[in-house]
C-alpha cells in the first residue's frame, strides 16, 4: 500500500488498485496546532462548517510525509504512516491473533503482581496475554479491603450489575444464584441475559481452604471452530436462531434475545452465549427447531468434554481475569464442612482493557 500523486490529486494504491483520496478527508485531519489539541487530540474547529468545494492547491510527497495546501490557504503535513492505518480500517486489538487451546494447555503464564503493576511493562504484557488466550491469573494480588474493586478501576472502570459493584462468591443460604452453593457449575457464560453482556469477568480469591472447587475453563473460540469445520448445520443453525436469556429473582427480570454464537460482519467469530439453565428457545418450524435442538446437544457435549475442559485451583490472592464472550467457565463441587471458598467477582468492559493497553504502548513508547 502506497501514496501516489497526480495532477493535484491523492491517490492510495493497493494491490494493483489505485482510489483518489477526497480532498476533504484530508482537510478534516489537518493537524497543526491551531487545528488539533496536542493533549486531547480533538479538532479545534468543526468540520462540519469547512466549505463544501474543498480542493487541493499543491502537493509534495516525500519518503515519510505528504504536504498539502488546500484551497482555503490551509497547510497540512501528514505522516504517511497515518494515513495507511486509517484506510486499513483495523483495530489494533483485533490484530492480536486468538491463540486456540484445549485439555492440553497445562503451563500457562501467570503474573505476579507488584507495587506500580498497572503502569509497567509487565501489565501491558498480562494484556497482551489476555487477548491471546481469552484469560490471564494474576499471583500475590493483596485480599484486604475489596482490592479487586481498586484493580478493576485501575484498568477502566467497575460495569456495575445487579449482583453489586462487586460480589461474594461463596455458599450461602437462600442463594438467587447456584454459584453461591457448593453445587459443581457447568462451564457457562455470564449473564447472558443482558444487553450488553458485561465483556469481562474478574475472580479474585480470597480465601480457599476446601479440596474441590476447582476453577473450569473451556474456550468457546476453539469449540466454535471446532463446530464449524465438523458439524456446518449446527453451526449455522445456532449462529442464526435467537434465543431468549432469562433471569429472575425477587427485585429484576431480566431478558434478551441473542444467537448461542454470534459472528460479526465478516462473519467472524465474535461471542458465544450458553447457560442451559437460562435459555429459552423460540417456537420456530419444527424441522428447524429438531435441527436447532441437536446442535444445542452437540456444542453441549463439547463444552462439557474434558478435550476441551482445564481445571486449576485458586489460591489466596490469585485474581482471573476472563473473556466472557469467548471463554466459559464454571467449578467442581466441594464440602463446604471443610472449610471457607471465598472469591470475589465484578465485571469490566472491553473499553477498559484496551483503553489501557493502548496507553502503555504510548507511554512505554513499545
Amino acid at each position: 500500500m502506497k501514496i501516489e500523486l497526480e495532477n493535484n490529486k491523492v491517490f492510495l494504491k493497493n494491490q494493483g488498485q489505485k482510489k483518489e483520496i477526497h480532498p476533504f478527508w484530508l482537510r478534516e485531519r489537518v493537524n497543526g496546532e491551531s487545528f488539533l489539541d496536542k493533549r486531547t487530540q480533538q479538532r479545534l474547529f468543526d468540520p462540519t462548517k469547512l466549505e463544501e468545494n474543498i480542493m487541493i492547491n499543491s502537493l509534495n510527497l516525500s519518503d515519510q510525509f505528504l504536504e498539502v495546501t488546500f484551497n482555503d490557504s490551509t497547510y497540512a503535513k501528514f505522516l504517511i504512516l497515518d494515513i495507511i492505518r486509517e484506510f486499513e480500517n483495523e483495530n489494533e486489538i483485533e490484530k492480536i491473533e486468538k491463540i486456540e487451546w484445549d485439555s492440553s494447555l497445562k503451563n500457562f503464564v501467570n503474573f505476579k503482581f507488584e507495587e506500580n503493576f498497572f503502569n509497567k511493562e509487565v501489565m501491558y504484557n498480562a494484556l497482551i496475554n489476555f487477548y491471546k488466550f481469552g484469560f490471564v491469573i494474576f499471583k500475590e494480588v493483596p485480599t484486604k479491603d475489596n482490592f479487586i474493586v481498586n484493580f478493576a478501576n485501575s484498568i477502566g472502570s467497575i460495569r456495575r450489575t445487579n449482583f453489586g459493584e462487586c460480589f461474594e462468591v461463596k455458599s450461602k443460604p437462600n442463594p438467587n444464584d447456584l454459584a453461591y452453593t457448593p453445587l459443581a457449575l457447568a462451564p457457562h457464560t455470564d449473564n447472558p441475559y443482558r444487553n450488553p453482556v458485561p465483556c469481562i469477568q474478574l475472580l479474585h480469591c480470597i480465601e480457599n481452604e476446601v479440596t474441590g472447587g476447582l476453577s473450569t475453563l473451556v474456550d468457546g473460540y476453539t469449540v466454535t471452530e471446532k463446530l464449524k469445520k465438523d458439524y456446518s448445520d449446527y453451526y449455522k443453525i445456532l449462529t442464526e436462531v435467537k434465543v431468549r436469556f432469562q433471569f429472575i429473582d425477587q427485585t429484576v427480570i431480566l431478558e434478551d434475545w441473542a444467537e448461542m454464537i454470534q459472528v460479526n460482519e465478516k462473519r467472524k467469530f465474535k461471542q458465544v452465549r450458553f447457560s442451559p439453565r437460562l435459555d429459552f428457545v423460540p417456537l420456530i418450524e419444527k424441522n428447524q427447531l429438531e435441527l436447532f435442538y441437536l446442535a444445542r446437544k452437540k456444542i453441549s457435549e463439547l463444552y462439557n468434554s474434558e478435550q476441551y475442559r482445564i481445571e486449576f485451583r485458586l489460591n489466596p490472592g490469585d485474581l482471573l481475569m476472563m473473556d466472557n464472550y469467548r471463554l466459559l467457565h464454571g467449578r467442581t463441587s466441594y464440602d463446604t464442612n471443610q472449610g471457607s471458598r471465598f472469591l470475589q467477582g465484578c465485571y469490566i468492559d472491553y473499553d477498559s482493557t484496551e483503553g489501557k493497553l493502548k496507553h502503555l504502548k504510548r507511554k512505554l513508547n513499545l
